[in-house]
């Protein structure tokens, strides 16, 4: 077999993970055609077809399925040691990427990722915008930000926020017309402003009082998987939403809107900075996760159960 380029493997592995060139070079920050020479050029030296190509889609064949599955890992290895060598443990650098909610940005995390920018001019931090449970080692990620209790029991996670509480609002009129609730389930003819999850699902809203756990889903009047669009959608009175509360402090204090059933919302886990325990933390994602860490008071993943 003829000697193999370390970079084509990375170029494999990046392939093989996002099932597209144009993504992997996006991640990798070299041009499709590059990282389409790259997988050609490993295909002519193992004298094997990695992958199946189509105009529309990528997959891997029997025998690229089987080297991802060797091959993950080990470059996965041979990244965090060259890292751990740029790495000093009191000048972190190098490039952290990160797969993080829209929400964690829009409530607060954005300001905290500059200010660490600031502080650590070397670290590159690659920040992919993400609403779906991901997993940081199938995908690439050295690192995940999410709400505490979607976390797996497996991972290492730093809480970086208070506790969160979700809102149920509207604009006044809404409640003039159709009654302010006094249980969860009054909701249910309203029209809803409702939050559609990456599998197509929708959330059905959670309450809890007195260990009295309830759900309800209003009658669907607009569906995003966006939260500041739904607060939007709010504020412009087109029906009642049930968000976290961040996006909406400052509109229920002016008036704006109103929030109702309010002790039926049970505090649960904040957002978590969070990676594998298998993998060693390296000085640039320890410096992070110090810069975020909350110390304030947490609750427990059970508090809404």
């Amino acid at each position: 077999m003829k000697r193999v380029d370390l970079s084509d493997l990375d170029h494999f592995v990046a392939v093989a993970r996002t099932l597209s060139f144009r993504a992997a070079a996006r991640e990798l920050a070299v041009s499709p055609s590059a990282v389409s020479h790259a997988v050609s050029g490993l295909e002519t030296r193992l004298g094997v077809r990695l992958f199946n190509r189509t105009t529309r889609s990528v997959a891997p064949t029997e025998a690229g399925r089987r080297l991802y599955d060797r091959l993950s890992p080990a470059v996965d290895e041979i990244k965090g040691a060259l890292a751990d060598v740029v790495d000093r443990p009191d000048h972190p650098a190098g490039r952290l990427r990160l797969s993080v909610p829209r929400s964690a940005l829009a409530l607060g995390l954005t300001d905290r990722l500059a200010d660490f920018g600031r502080r650590h001019p070397d670290v590159e931090l690659d920040v992919v915008i993400d609403e779906r449970r991901v997993d940081v080692v199938a995908e690439g990620f050295d690192a995940g930000i999410r709400i505490g209790e979607l976390l797996d029991r497996d991972v290492i996670a730093v809480p970086i926020g208070p506790p969160l509480r979700l809102a149920v609002v509207a604009a006044p009129e809404i409640f003039d017309r159709f009654g302010r609730p006094v249980e969860p389930r009054d909701l249910e003819p309203m029209p809803g402003l409702l939050r559609r999850f990456s599998d197509g699902t929708l959330y059905r809203w959670e309450f809890e009082r007195d260990g009295r756990a309830l759900t309800a889903l209003p009658r669907p009047r607009f569906v995003v998987d966006d939260g500041g669009t739904l607060a939007d959608m709010a504020r412009a009175g087109l029906g009642v939403a049930c968000l976290l509360e961040g996006y909406v402090v400052a509109d229920v204090a002016s008036g704006r809107l109103e929030r109702v059933l309010e002790d039926w919302s049970a505090p649960f886990p904040g957002f978590h900075l969070h990676h594998p325990s298998r993998r060693q933390m390296r000085p640039a994602l320890r410096a992070l996760a110090d810069h975020l860490r909350h110390r304030g008071p947490a609750v427990s993943s059970a508090a809404r159960r």
